[in-house]
């Protein structure tokens, strides 16, 4: 008969602090602030951003579909990421919380919550915010083990910034090219 170990997710040693979260600087900064202004007038339209940012910052194949607006059962965003060889690869399906949060707003425990109980069947969730999560909230997810990936504002800046989007200009004509006309 074959061990089993299980595999700890993560504890309360694994988050971030807020300052962590934060951009690298006040180009990330700016760049934050372009695309919250963006979606401004509708936060629910930075959900599929929110689900092309996530799609970006990984190296395995991601697929996703953005939810409808309305009684999405806590879902933004559901997906698959693909891992392991193209031969014998598997998919492991997702759900997105996408929050288009100002600086100074955080996502806490009520919103993570929401994550968690809109996975149902999906193997793990993803929180993708131009803002940063509280650290209860954050301590909460590691302590009990949710599979919950968390892509915060420094995280955008940084996966901007290794698709070569690193000034407003080009920030403004990413967010165009995919999203629409300019919102600006």
């Amino acid at each position: 008969m074959a061990c089993r170990k299980r595999v700890q997710v993560g504890s309360a040693s694994d988050t971030r602090t807020r300052a962590e979260q934060k951009p690298p600087d006040a180009q990330g900064t700016a760049q934050l602030a372009l695309i919250r202004s963006y979606f401004a007038e509708d936060h629910t339209a930075f959900e599929p951003c929110a689900a092309r940012l996530f799609q970006m910052s990984e190296a395995s194949p991601v697929d996703f579909e953005v939810t409808a607006r309305v009684r999405d059962g806590g879902r933004d965003a559901v997906g698959r990421l693909r891992i392991g060889a193209s031969a014998d690869g598997i998919y492991l399906d997702f759900s997105l919380e996408a929050k288009c949060y100002a600086p100074g707003n955080s996502v806490g425990v009520r919103e993570m919550s929401r994550l968690i109980s809109g996975l149902r069947h999906r193997q793990f969730g993803v929180l993708v915010t131009t803002s940063f999560v509280d650290r209860q909230a954050y301590e909460e997810v590691r302590d009990d083990g949710h599979p919950v990936v968390v892509m915060v504002a420094r995280d955008i800046v940084h996966t901007l910034r290794q698709h070569g989007i690193a000034t407003n200009d080009e920030t403004g004509a990413w967010l165009e090219a995919n999203f629409g006309r300019s919102r600006r």
